[in-house]
Parts: C-alpha cells; structure tokens; sequence
C-alpha cells in the first residue's frame, strides 16, 4: 500500500503540472500581440520564400518590422480588432505597391510642378520646425518680455455695468432728440424719480451688471461703448447713438482695462511664444536655405523676348 501510494503521487503532480501549462499556454495564444507576432512571421516568411538571396540595393523594398507593426496597429485601432494574416499581407501588398509607383512617378518627373505635391513637401519641411518650436521651453523672463512686447494681445477689457433709458426714433420721430434732453432734465432735477418708467419700451436691458467693452460693442455698437466709456461715473447723461436709437446713460461702475500678470495669462502668452518661435526659426533656416541658391526673376518684357 505505501509502495503504491508512493508511485500514484509523482503520477497526479506530472498530472498538475501539465494542466497548469496548457492553461498558460492558451491564456498566451489569446494575448492580441502574439497574434500579431505569429502573422508577422508567417508573412515574413512567405516574403522570404519568394526572394531570400535579394540584396538591398537601389531597386530593394524592405519592408521593415516596425513599418508592419505600424500597420498592424492602425488596423487594430480603426477596426478595433487585430488583422488575419491575409489582411496583414494585404497591407503589406498595398505599401509595396504604393512604393514602387510613387518611385516610378518620381522618376517619371510626375512630381515636377505639381501645385498638390510641392504645398504638401513645403508643409512637411515647416513641420520640422515647427516640432523644434514645440520642444523649446519658455523661461519666465521671456514669458514676461513678450507679454511686456506684445501687451495688447493679452489686454483684460476694460468693464462697465450701467442703466439706460431708450429712446425710440421710429416711434418719436423728429421729437426724439429734444425728448431725450427733456429726460435727461428730469433725472438730473430728480435724483428719486423711477428711471424705467422713463423712455420707450425695448428688448434691451435697463440695467446691465458689470460687462466687458467689448461685449457692450458687440450689442449696441462701438460708439455706443465707447461713449459709454468716457461716462462720469454715478451721473445721467447723454443722448448716445446707439445701432437701435437715443439712450441715456448712467455709468454705475468702472473697471478700466489693464495688462495682466503673466499669471494670470501664462498659458496664451506661452501658446504665442512658442508660434513666435516657430516664425522666428522658420526665417532663419529658409534664410540659411537661400544662401544655397542664385535667384533670377525675369521681368515681364523678358519672357516675351526670349525665344
């Protein structure tokens, strides 16, 4: 019996342990990765099938790994699976093809005065610069000199909070300027009296809180605001021409427009340091690029005269 036993136990522990692997094996197998790493095999060699003794050369397509990976991950994320080996060979295929044709069409010239083609390597040389703009960090000492260079960028709008009293020209016609002073006259002798019940009806509203200028001018027009602006504080005053008519005005409060600290304004000051930046280097490397060159511009009668 103890003999028995002793030979039953290596016999369930193999037992286990061949279990336990099978189990990781196939938790293995379903990892997407290893999917791809199985089909990139078996294309590269089905590649290698066709032409292992190939060397690369002027002529030679090599299709690197890195390139399949790439395509194996765009597929995955636009289709939110990964590839089967024939669509990963058809990838593959398709790069191929499109290498081989775009070296055709270079030699070919096709590419020679092409608007598309030119504007599209111009954008990709100004990319270049513009990924070494990115890569430049601003110290706080230049973020402040820009901001202190370019302070209107980054002006706080002045604001204003008022009430008003409208006065509309289709409804009082020629009377409206001398009813506007007759109003005006009012407010003045009678501090107490009930503003709103004053002027004509109107959408507008008679007592606006604390707005910056430019949204005043976006509604009752420049003028407006900036008549608005040069208000006395705490006292009625006008007729001021709005876009909708007369109105007077009273300027309840102030807050003149200022330059901010670079605190307050670091993220847009940093955004148009860097895009400063990017023009800056973009002039001197077309500058060192020119260097390189002879340039001649025919005039006009020349192009006619020339054979």
């Amino acid at each position: 019996m103890p003999a028995a036993m002793w030979a039953a136990e290596p016999f369930g522990a193999h037992s286990l342990r061949k279990r336990a692997s099978a189990m990781v094996l196939k938790s293995v197998l379903r990892e997407p990765l290893v999917h791809f790493l199985l089909l990139a095999l078996l294309i590269f060699a089905a590649y290698g099938a066709i032409g292992t003794d190939a060397k690369d050369g002027p002529d030679s397509i090599v299709v690197t790994a890195p390139k399949v990976e790439q395509m194996a991950i765009l597929f995955t994320k636009t289709w939110q699976r990964s590839p089967t080996a024939e669509e990963l060979k058809g990838l593959i295929d398709d790069y191929v093809k499109e290498e081989i044709l775009v070296r055709q069409a270079l030699a070919l010239g096709l590419d020679k005065d092409d608007t598309v083609v030119r504007r599209r390597l111009r954008q990709k040389m100004e990319f270049l610069n513009v990924a070494d703009a990115d890569a430049l960090g601003a110290t706080d000492a230049e973020l402040e000199a820009y901001l202190a260079a370019n302070p209107r960028a980054f002006d706080v709008d002045a604001k204003l909070a008022f009430q008003q009293i409208f006065l509309n020209p289709e409804r009082r016609g020629e009377t409206v300027a001398r009813d506007a002073t007759s109003n005006l006259q009012v407010l003045l002798t009678n501090p107490a009296v009930d503003y709103t019940s004053l002027g004509d009806a109107t959408m507008l509203p008679s007592d606006l809180p604390l707005t910056d200028k430019t949204s005043i001018a976006q509604t009752f027009g420049m003028d407006f605001a900036e008549a608005l602006d040069k208000a006395p504080v705490g006292q009625w005053t006008g007729p001021v021409l709005s876009s909708f008519g007369f109105h007077l005005v009273r300027v309840v409060e102030r807050k003149p427009g200022r330059v901010p600290s670079l605190d307050e304004v670091r993220d847009a000051v940093t955004r148009e340091w860097i895009n400063a930046k990017r023009r800056e280097l973009d002039d001197q490397r077309f500058a060192e690029l020119l260097k390189g060159y002879v340039v001649r511009i025919e005039s006009l009668t020349d192009a006619k005269t020339s054979p």
